[in-house]
């Protein structure tokens, strides 16, 4: 029978089929922080029970971390209790912790990839949506909640209905500025916060293929934004060349052992999907959103849309644009803005801030911004100072902060104040996401370079 690379991998790791219910998944790898977590480990205290399988479980420091003097004690009380409970727990229970100050620490989705925890044809669960970021390597990946945390902890194993499938196709070129980030964010305009609920969603076709895998992180990693449970992109010479030789992977004998099973990893061809849908790349332009769901985008050029060309209610539609203080018909182009961010599990990487410094450099930052510029992990950290990025920064006049999730979702210091507006890189523009009445647009990092340097929406492509 002709399968699809998600029937492909999930089919391998169902341990049983529940009659009219979920498949009992067997996961092979569990990366927990200190918000989700403590709750699930208090429960199997409760119990009685002990981590499963310490060695398939990887826990990181990131959501409240402070971007800041990392070296000092937490001053938040909350989040240094949080902090402290994921060290202890982690080292009751024998799982590798990396807190603040390892020279492994940083975002969960970004430390994975980069050690080699991440790979294909696996399941990968952790206790944040944005999980679905691993599937770029051809990984089944999926957020939890907190009890289902505490399950997979105590069983590594998790009860799961089994996604329908959906395939997204973009062939074509895409053209001078368009990066990962405005792809994703052109999906999911097209097919709005709901479009892809219920489902699990397999990108393919030229514009995946010639992405880096960084790239395709960034896609992945946004599946979530459009209701799908997760996304993935079937392995190639990339991902391979991409995790060899890190330092989980594979190596020698198991390597090529591996790999053998790894190139089994892609859609048969005539495999059957529930929904497919084809883009043209040649169509995507640079992207922006202009209200309160990453659904609200639209190309940085055009015109803010009128409420009949909405789907959606117009009391809905008109609340959101109250809001962030737009109106129907306006251009975002010239709008003035306070806060710039480049960080997060979704721009956070060595990519994002050699796309970022390509647009400011030989400039200044703009009087009226200030500039969040937090690297996902320390290996992010050394590569900007290795590649000489920190010195265009710094003539630039931005300054650089320590790993963490920061203003994505501001559970730290790094809050947008009420009213500011925000081209942030991250994921959410949701109200208050990034601090409470705070103003959020979601773009590329090229998109906020411009408008870092120029205090207002620009069109980066005018910069290139």
């Amino acid at each position: 029978m002709k399968k699809t690379l998600f029937d492909k991998v999930w089919d391998s790791h169902v341990v049983k089929s529940i009659e009219d219910g979920p498949d009992v998944l067997f996961i092979d790898r569990h990366m927990v922080h200190e918000v989700t977590s403590p709750v699930a480990f208090l429960g199997l205290k409760k119990r009685g029970l002990p981590v499963l399988h310490p060695e398939r479980t990887f826990a990181t420091a990131d959501h409240n971390t402070p971007t800041v003097n990392q070296h000092l004690p937490v001053a938040d009380p909350l989040s240094r209790n949080q902090l402290k409970a994921l060290e202890e727990n982690a080292k009751n229970h024998g799982i590798s912790y990396w807190g603040l100050g390892h020279k492994k620490n940083g975002i969960v989705h970004v430390v994975g990839p980069e050690y080699g925890i991440t790979q294909p044809g696996a399941t990968i669960v952790c206790g944040d949506s944005h999980t679905s970021t691993h599937g770029a390597f051809g990984a089944i990946a999926f957020g939890i909640g907190t009890s289902e945390v505490e399950m997979v902890l105590s069983t590594q194993c998790i009860m799961q209905p089994k996604p329908k499938k959906m395939l997204i196709t973009i062939n074509g070129k895409l053209n001078k500025g368009v990066t990962p980030k405005d792809v994703a964010l052109f999906i999911i305009s097209k097919l709005t916060t709901s479009g892809a609920t219920g489902y699990f969603v397999e990108y393919a076709g030229e514009v995946f293929k010639h992405l880096t895998m960084e790239g395709r992180m960034t896609v992945c990693n946004l599946s979530i934004e459009m209701g799908a449970r997760g996304g993935m992109i079937a392995p190639d010479e990339k991902t391979f060349e991409y995790i060899k030789n890190r330092e989980f992977t594979p190596k020698a004998k198991a390597w090529d052992k591996a790999m053998t099973y790894w190139k089994t990893l892609y859609t048969d061809e005539g495999a059957d999907f529930d929904t497919e849908l084809i883009f043209d790349g040649s169509e995507i332009d640079p992207m922006i959103t202009f209200g309160t769901n990453p659904g609200m985008g639209m190309s940085i050029t055009k015109a803010i849309p009128n409420t009949k060309d909405i789907k959606g209610g117009a009391a809905t539609y008109a609340k959101s644009l109250a809001y962030m203080g737009f109106s129907e018909g306006e251009s975002m182009i010239g709008k003035s803005i306070d806060y710039v961010f480049i960080g997060s599990c979704t721009n956070g990487r060595i990519e994002d801030f050699r796309a970022f410094t390509s647009i400011i450099k030989g400039h200044k930052r703009a009087s009226n911004v200030t500039a969040w510029l937090v690297p996902g992990s320390h290996k992010v950290l050394d590569a900007i100072k290795e590649e000489g990025l920190l010195e265009i920064l710094e003539n630039a006049e931005f300054q650089l902060r320590e790993p963490g999730c920061s203003a994505c979702l501001a559970m730290n210091d790094d809050k947008i104040p009420a009213g500011k507006y925000a081209v942030s890189t991250s994921n959410r523009n949701f109200e208050g996401r990034q601090g409470p009445g705070s103003r959020t647009l979601l773009a590329s990092p090229l998109v906020a370079a411009a408008a870092a340097i120029t205090g207002k929406i620009t069109d980066p492509r005018t910069l290139i």
